[in-house]
């Protein structure tokens, strides 16, 4: 059966706020739980007002509320597509709490994010999934997406990306 946004009884989108930063470690650690993945969280409220609020943020979270109470949240930001020449929105994170799973409420973030990408002129709303995570994945499938398995994500971090980072450092000194 297709849930329906009128599923979904008084919720409303807030954007966050810097208030908002305890709600927002909250939820990515329920998120990194879920995932089984709470032992890589490093993210703390001091890390989280500068690249959220700070003089140059890089993301924006949204919360899905209902009665005013954040049951979902969504952290993403802008990207650019080279091949479209249009910026995009790319969704880094979105959690819905389970009691609130399955009435509609990812759908709701997810078209607002869409929505949004329209507005700046964009073309794609992009975002990863675990390759384990096969509720998630049906959803994703159920509203349109299509996995990209033409393209693998690659990640360079910790000491590898310090030593890569060193590399630039060596050669612009022999300039």
């Amino acid at each position: 059966m297709k849930k329906t946004i009128a599923q979904v009884k008084d919720l409303h989108i807030k954007e966050a706020t810097e208030e908002d930063i305890p709600i927002i470690l909250q939820f990515i650690k329920e998120l990194a739980e879920h995932e089984g993945l709470l032992h890589e969280v490093k993210a703390n409220e001091d890390l989280l007002a500068e690249h959220l609020f700070g003089e140059n943020p890089k993301a924006r979270v949204i919360f899905g509320c209902v009665n005013d109470e954040p049951i979902a949240f969504a952290l993403y930001f802008f990207n650019f597509s080279t091949f479209e020449g249009k910026p995009g929105v790319y969704l880094e994170d979105l959690y819905v709490k389970p009691s609130h799973r399955g009435k509609g409420v990812g759908t709701i973030l997810l078209s607002y994010l869409a929505h949004l990408a329209l507005q700046i002129g964009g073309g794609r709303l992009e975002w990863c999934v675990l390759t384990w995570n096969t509720k998630a994945r049906a959803f994703y499938e159920s509203i349109g997406a299509k996995p990209q398995d033409r393209i693998i994500l690659n990640r360079v971090e910790g000491n590898k990306l310090m030593d890569l980072a060193s590399t630039f450092r060596r050669l612009s000194v022999q300039d």
